[in-house]
């Protein structure tokens, strides 16, 4: 039998019931890789004959976490931001995201004066995950087509996170995730 969605939920349940930390998340996001080799959960839920946007495939009710697919017609890069108080880990369906990492210099933690440094580039290709942790900033850029699952320590519609402007130099406060994925 392959490994699917309801497998990959209970797996994540248990994986942050035993460990409500980043090795809990890091087994998520192996799971994630392990979901992804399944072609036909890949197929059903971001395949070519899925419905454009974002599809909520699961919310946990314990712990909070959200499995989401994203189905993106159009290309799309974002400028750099992080979760918040949540994590997130995105494992490629379709195509590529170029992932960037940044370090915010000055010790800043919020709104306000932000000056960052970019530590590292990298591409999410079909079947890899990548994990961002509570407070990581990072940017994301994909191509038309572009299928992705993510999966996020909670629903980001209802978490402040921090969006950076990189000429500027600002950090401001976001309230969707929506806006600026």
């Amino acid at each position: 039998m392959s490994y699917d969605l309801p497998q990959f939920c209970e797996d994540c349940h248990d994986a942050l019931k035993a460990s409500p930390n980043a090795a809990g998340r890091e087994q998520i996001r192996r799971n994630l890789e392990k979901l992804l080799a399944n072609e036909a959960f890949v197929e059903t839920y971001a395949g070519p004959e899925t419905a454009l946007g974002t599809h909520k495939l699961y919310e946990d009710p314990e712990f909070e976490f959200v499995v989401l697919a994203h189905i993106n017609a159009k290309g799309h890069r974002s400028p750099p931001h992080d979760h918040g108080s949540s994590w997130a880990i995105y494992g490629q369906a379709a195509e590529h995201t170029d992932m960037s990492e940044y370090r915010r210099l000055g010790g800043g933690d919020g709104a306000g004066p932000a000056e960052l440094e970019k530590v590292r580039s990298y591409r999410l290709t079909p079947g890899k995950a990548g994990l961002y942790d509570v407070g990581a900033i990072h940017a994301i850029e994909y191509p038309d087509n572009a299928r992705f699952v993510r999966v996020t320590g909670k629903d980001l519609d209802k978490v402040p996170r921090l969006l950076f402007d990189t000429d500027a130099k600002q950090a401001k406060v976001i309230e969707s995730a929506s806006a600026q994925d």
